[in-house]
């Protein structure tokens, strides 16, 4: 395939990934209920299978703005995880992650968790490299791409203000 082809645009549909998981006791903290870092890396797992299907390229998950956790995902219910690319810039997309909690025996569903995550897609040379626009279509994938621009400026600004931390604070030795 060559780079014509790689970079025309792509629909969100294209990037849609979907994982299901049945929440055991080893995955629940004191409360039975599933651990929040368990899920966050759920969360990056499925992100990135949606950012590779768009870029069609590796990718490094470049930051993870916001995991927003709604209601607590109980023992014995499953955890859904859909995700898709909602916008790209130059070389990275961001990706929107929903996750939904059913109760096994009554088919009760509710989401319990949202998140946006950004990936990188690079170049066999571990460079930055660009990717497809996205080509929204629902009602869903129209919002997310439309409303994506002022999260990335949100992204930038903290990024700065990130940079600025580790510029003033630096690396000490425990004890200084």
């Amino acid at each position: 395939m060559n780079t014509t082809e790689q970079l025309q645009p792509k629909f969100v549909k294209e990037s849609r990934a979907v994982k299901s998981s049945y929440v055991l006791p080893p995955d629940t903290n004191n409360y039975r209920t599933l651990f929040g870092g368990k899920l966050m890396a759920y969360i990056d797992d499925i992100a990135a299978i949606s950012a590779i299907r768009h870029a069609r390229k590796q990718v490094v998950t470049a930051s993870t703005d916001s995991v927003d956790f709604l209601h607590p995902i109980k023992e014995g219910q499953s955890v859904c995880l859909e995700s898709f690319v909602t916008w790209t810039h130059k070389t990275s997309m961001e990706v929107f992650v929903k996750v939904i909690a059913e109760e096994l025996l009554t088919g009760d569903r509710k989401i319990c968790a949202t998140s946006f995550l950004t990936f990188v897609a690079l170049g066999e040379d571990g460079i930055p490299a660009p990717v497809p626009k996205v080509i929204p279509e629902s009602p869903e994938e129209i919002e997310l791409h439309n409303t994506a621009p002022r999260r990335a400026e949100a992204r930038r600004i903290r990024r700065i203000e990130s940079q600025k931390f580790a510029q003033e604070f630096g690396v000490k030795k425990p004890w200084e």
